[in-house]
């Protein structure tokens, strides 16, 4: 399995599903087409993973998930302009970005599944982490990060507001699956975390919560913010993204 039908089978999966779209609200496609990424899995970069510093000893590796684990593949899913530009304004969050973060995600599961039915159907083994019941997030940091999987895969690196920049920005949603498949692992054009933010600042006047300084992003002054003033409104959606739109990394690497 090459890394072009991977491209060609998730992109189509994602342009044809009918989950790609909000009829409740006349929401066009939620994603556009998608960025894929592969990993070693014996990358030394996973292990570091469990250094307190980074998220903790807590954090899976690969062959934690699977036995033989050979590769990682990763994906972004940019959202569509439609739902950038209707978060763009200042203020609360649009009711099209919530939509498109839940029922987006929604699509993303199934297309977790997609791939691994694509891996078992060519007699591989394959499975996505947050999907298993092993999966668990321990004060806010999980066994399993899909934003620094995407980093490892050479997808894009973290912003000042925590958000990950590939180079169709970072309005977006992250997925991956671990398989023993051994796949042609892409290339990192970077060598530290924050290489693609300019440290402009801009995502601070955007935070409506006010937890980003340039220090980096108080995580939970931004989650007491879309549990007390977002879940309320949009119930049972939630979400914000202000920091991801109306900026220079909104859609593209700055």
């Amino acid at each position: 399995m090459e890394l072009g039908y991977l491209e060609r089978q998730i992109e189509e999966y994602v342009k044809s599903s009918p989950l790609n779209e909000v009829k409740e609200i006349n929401l066009g496609g939620i994603f556009d087409a998608p960025l894929i990424g592969i990993a070693d899995s014996r990358d030394p970069l996973f292990d570091n993973l469990k250094n307190i510093e980074v998220i903790g000893p807590h954090h899976l590796t690969p062959n934690d998930w699977l036995n033989e684990a050979k590769s990682v593949i990763s994906y972004f899913l940019p959202f569509s302009e439609t739902i950038r530009k209707a978060n763009r304004d200042d203020g609360l969050p649009a009711r099209e970005w919530v939509y498109g973060r839940i029922e987006g995600e929604a699509l993303n599961t199934q297309l977790r599944k997609f791939v691994v039915s694509l891996i078992n159907d060519v007699g591989g083994a394959a499975l996505a982490p947050v999907l298993d019941q092993r999966f668990s997030v321990v004060d806010r940091r999980s066994n399993w990060s899909e934003r620094h999987v995407a980093y490892i895969a050479g997808l894009g690196t973290f912003g000042l507001s925590k958000s990950f920049i590939t180079q169709k920005g970072c309005a977006g949603r992250i997925g991956s699956i671990v398989t023993n498949l051994r796949l042609t692992p892409t290339s990192r054009e970077y060598s530290s975390i924050y290489d693609y933010c300019t440290m402009c600042g801009e995502c601070i006047a955007r935070c409506s919560s006010e937890a980003i300084t340039m220090e980096g992003k108080h995580i939970p002054t931004c989650a007491n913010y879309i549990n007390n003033q977002v879940l309320p409104l949009f119930t049972p959606r939630y979400g914000c993204g202000k920091c991801q739109t109306a900026v220079p990394c909104e859609y593209e690497r700055p």
